[in-house]
């Protein structure tokens, strides 16, 4: 089910509505507690367990997301393939690979493992901050996206020049970098030298 907004909530199996809840981490990602969505995102934020998506085409080159507008987190920002948050005791491959259909329509191909990465990235613009232990997945689209216009507000496909480019004249999500640098040796692998990364 398609839903982002922190202060959304979804359906039990009893019917009735439940916040989102997401999973608190200590520095080694074992799992220490559940927290609202919102309430692990304000100052200082708690340690939360995450993930990234970095997705290619058959040239190499990265798909982005501009975040939709209506996101009560880094609206309107560009930002890796697809990121967001395990549901307790959730698999963060399985999220990982939920979220991307979900946002963009599409399952990614070989989705494989890339490693983790923890930060503290405080967005100045909602005043929210992502402490974050984050899982990273690389992978390939190979269909035709379907994005979700309440989760994506446009896609691009870029090289790393063209990343260079657009990453220095458009706003990015705080943590982009972060986890593009974390990912960069399984995104190689994945690539291949030709591609630049």
């Amino acid at each position: 089910m398609p839903i982002t907004p922190a202060t959304a909530t979804h359906s039990s199996s009893s019917g009735t509505a439940e916040a989102i809840l997401l999973e608190l981490v200590d520095e080694d990602g074992v799992t220490i507690g559940t927290e609202e969505k919102l309430a692990a995102h304000q100052p200082p934020g708690r340690l939360h367990r995450a993930f990234s998506v970095f997705l290619f085409d058959e040239r190499g080159r990265l798909l982005l997301q501009q975040r939709a507008l209506g996101k009560y987190h880094s609206p309107g920002v560009w930002s890796n393939t697809c990121c967001g948050h395990p549901y307790p005791g959730e698999a963060p491959f399985a999220a990982a690979a939920r979220r991307t259909f979900e946002e963009l329509g599409v399952s990614p191909s070989l989705m494989a493992e890339a490693g983790t990465v923890r930060y503290n990235h405080p967005d100045p613009a909602s005043g929210l901050v992502e402490q974050e232990y984050n899982h990273l997945f690389v992978g390939l689209v190979q269909s035709p996206l379907g994005p979700d216009p309440e989760e994506v507000g446009d896609t691009a496909f870029v090289t790393p020049d063209e990343l260079a480019e657009r990453h220095a004249k458009d706003t990015f999500s705080a943590w982009f970098m972060t986890v593009l640098d974390a990912a960069r040796p399984a995104v190689r692998e994945l690539t291949g030298p030709s591609a630049g990364w």
